[in-house]
């Protein structure tokens, strides 16, 4: 049986910290590297105040320091920004208040490639954002 995005999100995962092996999707072999979990995307997400935003890039940066990192790994970011996404609209579907969910807006917009793909649909994104001035 197929996982749900909640299960995902909640799947014990360790970080890891780690010389890239090869140059790769814009890090350099040999640097520093953080592979997140989905729960250190999700904690810098929550952490966001209303009405900002933040970018992938800077979201990247901010973890790679946290961890004494010189990148963050791009792909698994990715992946676990929709883990974070989908599992806020499972959140939603399953009638939780929109202040009990990861305000994943804050970080995806319309243009992230990301959004396209997200079950709650880009016009959500816009939305959300609109709301917050974003």
């Amino acid at each position: 049986m197929k996982k749900t995005w909640t299960e995902k999100l909640n799947a014990p995962a360790r970080h890891q910290v780690k010389p890239v092996p090869i140059d790769i999707a814009g890090m350099k072999k040999g640097e520093i590297m953080l592979v997140p979990t989905p729960h250190m995307i999700d904690a810098v997400i929550r952490a966001i105040p209303p009405g900002t935003s933040m970018d992938v890039r800077t979201l990247r940066h901010k973890l790679a320091r946290r961890f004494k990192a010189e990148v963050t790994c791009p792909i698994t970011t990715g992946f676990h920004l929709r883990t974070v996404a989908e599992a806020a609209c499972e959140a939603l579907q399953r009638g939780a208040a929109m202040d009990a969910i990861t305000p994943f807006w804050r970080v995806l917009d319309a243009d992230t490639p990301t959004t396209r793909k997200l079950t709650c649909g880009t016009g959500f994104v816009t939305a959300q954002r609109a709301k917050e001035g974003i």
